[in-house]
């Protein structure tokens, strides 16, 4: 996948999913969003990363179901661990991936990674310190916790009686039903002046204006909401989708592509991160999508919590 948006794929599938397994639903769900089913579409016509599967668009059938309107923060991770004990798998591996505009100077123990000298590979670097050691959570408690896996996010969805969205129902979600829009505030084009989302803005990796208003990530609830209500659905950090990744075409380069993202368990990620720039990872549209291994995690991605019912109001914080 493009280094741009993340820079590991461990390669090392089904980690994590013991542990995953053995978690009990018992915390306390975010603010839901209620979302009707029905017939709609995956994907677009007109893609503008071809090679990433964004196309053609596909007709599908997806149930009624319930969305988080954010995706999960650093406040609600933090009280997933303290009442499980869950270890990360970015602390079972000793390291993770992190942008490197993120480390002060006292923090870089790190190396680089091979092509992609904007990130690097931070030992120590966790959920509740991010750029490794050093580095804090204590002003972030409102944005969206990152460092964790595929695993790690299953997880959690397990703990609150979740699980992560599809793809199909991800995309539908962001346009507000089977409405052909590019982004989920419709299709005008963010640029380095006007904002709608957590994007970068100037030349990446040297100069970034914010415009936004943010370097790293911002609060979950930043930006105005989608007409239903659905924070940075698009920016900010990239969310784990539940399938895994494939590229839908017959292409000698989609084959390849394929045969490494079943070797690694690829899983799908949508909505782009604040690393992303229309001049070199145009991947903050509804339909794009990248793909990483499971047990992946880096300072860009983290995830959202769909359910098939209402959670019990007995157990949700948000409602």
């Amino acid at each position: 996948m493009s280094g741009c948006c993340s820079a590991i794929s461990r390669n090392n599938g089904s980690e994590g999913a013991e542990k995953t397994a053995k978690i009990s639903s018992r915390g306390k769900a975010g603010k839901v969003i209620a979302v009707k089913g029905g017939e709609t579409f995956v994907g677009t016509n007109d893609p503008a990363l071809a090679t990433d599967g964004e196309g053609p668009e596909r007709k599908v059938t997806v149930n009624d179901f319930f969305l988080e309107s954010e995706t999960v923060t650093v406040s609600r991770f933090a009280e997933f661990v303290e009442a499980t004990g869950y270890i990360t798998e970015a602390e079972k591996f000793g390291y993770s991936a992190v942008f490197a505009g993120l480390l002060q100077d006292e923090m870089r123990v790190a190396e680089n990674v091979a092509g992609t000298p904007w990130w690097a590979r931070v030992h120590g670097a966790i959920w509740n310190a991010p750029e490794g050691p050093g580095s804090s959570i204590e002003d972030r408690m409102d944005h969206p916790v990152t460092q964790v896996s595929w695993n790690d996010a299953m997880a959690f969805a397990a703990w609150v009686g979740g699980r992560l969205p599809t793809e199909a129902e991800w995309e539908h979600a962001a346009r507000g039903g089977n409405r052909r829009r590019r982004y989920p505030w419709g299709d005008e084009e963010p640029t380095d002046e006007k904002v709608f989302c957590n994007i970068w803005q100037g030349r990446f990796p040297r100069e970034n204006t914010l415009v936004d208003g943010f370097f790293g990530t911002a609060p979950a609830r930043s930006f105005k909401p989608t007409d239903d209500g659905f924070y940075n659905l698009c920016g900010n950090v990239w969310e784990w989708a539940s399938e895994p990744f494939r590229v839908r075409s017959l292409s000698r380069q989609a084959k390849m592509r394929n045969e490494q993202a079943r070797k690694n368990s690829d899983r799908v990620l949508k909505g782009g991160s604040f690393l992303c720039h229309k001049s070199y990872c145009y991947r903050y549209r509804i339909a794009a999508r990248m793909g990483l291994s499971p047990d992946s995690a880096s300072s860009n991605t983290g995830f959202r919590i769909a359910y098939d019912a209402r959670p019990d109001a007995s157990r949700n914080s948000g409602m």
